[in-house]
């Protein structure tokens, strides 16, 4: 099997101005990543159906003592192993499904680089999280009808983008989220290298208060990644709390999607978000020999923080 590997080019696009005011100053140049020598494989190992078993009883066990409902998904693309639990019905992306924009934004583009103002919006909807920036992204794509249309003929099938403005109404299950992030960072799927690296230097430099969620999961390793919080009317103003990203985890490529929704509270959701992320990651990175595996060249993930904005985003 094939080491899929991804990577950041060394110089980082300079922040311009955003939607609503200055852009945060751009990040460091990431390193240049070494990636493998042709010929080095990695031994694929999906988990049993005794350890999956193992690990639904201890997810169910730790959910039953929390509020609300919560599903993932996890693809380690290093042994081939993939897991999903809990998928019953659809969740409410909020802005996770900013990513989902930033596909067909890229896939639009097709290999060109954004304009400075294109720039402008996807850097400032993905590091920061600006709902202004993904109204206007959303609907220079073309919007509910373009989104639906680019995520079918990707084989993303049960996803329901927003009407209108509200793209943050997207109705998702983790497994096609993490479609999603297959789809945008494999390098031998449809997004140009160029657009490959471009959105992984947005996922993996969001702004410090935002870069809670599946990052928990990396245990120091590298991540890139975007999280959803809103509290949502239809569940009364409980909360939806959302992460999705891929993570370098002791040498293994992860991608994990996290949903949940109806917490008491934004703190309580990411607590839910953040050990379910570990839980699972942990026992599937377990398994598998890896051979020539390096970091991609992904900035180490950073701390999690329960100091995120409380308005729904």
């Amino acid at each position: 099997m094939r080491v899929r590997g991804v990577s950041l080019i060394a110089v980082l696009l300079v922040a311009a101005s955003g939607c609503r005011g200055p852009s945060a100053a751009a990040p460091r140049p990431a390193a240049v990543p070494q990636r493998p020598p042709a010929g080095q494989v990695v031994v694929e190992s999906a988990p049993p159906v005794a350890e999956r078993r193992a690990l639904d009883r201890v997810l169910r066990r730790y959910l039953r003592g929390r509020p609300g409902r919560a599903a993932l998904a996890v693809l380690d693309r290093t042994t081939g192993a993939r897991y999903s639990f809990g998928e019953t019905k659809p969740f409410m992306l909020a802005s996770v499904a900013k990513v989902d924009i930033l596909l067909a934004f890229l896939l639009g583009k097709q290999g060109e680089p954004p304009t400075r103002y294109e720039h402008r919006l996807a850097s400032r909807m993905i590091r920061e999280s600006d709902n202004d920036c993904a109204h206007e992204l959303y609907m220079t794509i073309g919007g509910q009808d373009a989104l639906t249309g680019v995520l079918r003929r990707l084989g993303v099938r049960h996803t329901r983008p927003g009407p209108g403005l509200s793209w943050g109404s997207t109705h998702s299950l983790p497994s096609d989220q993490v479609q999603v992030l297959d789809r945008l960072t494999d390098p031998g799927g449809p997004v140009p290298a160029a657009g490959r690296r471009y959105a992984l230097r947005l996922m993996s430099s969001v702004v410090p208060s935002q870069a809670w969620g599946v990052s928990a999961a990396a245990d120091g390793g590298a991540a890139a990644l975007k999280n959803g919080w809103l509290p949502a009317h239809v569940h009364d103003g409980l909360w939806t709390v959302n992460s999705v990203g891929l993570l370098d985890v002791h040498g293994h490529e992860v991608l994990v999607a996290v949903l949940s929704e109806r917490s008491p509270d934004m703190r309580t959701g990411i607590e839910t978000v953040e050990r379910l992320a570990r839980l699972a990651v942990n026992t599937l990175t377990r398994r598998g020999a890896t051979v020539g595996v390096t970091g991609r060249g992904l900035p180490k993930a950073n701390s999690s923080t329960r100091r995120g904005a409380t308005a729904g985003v």
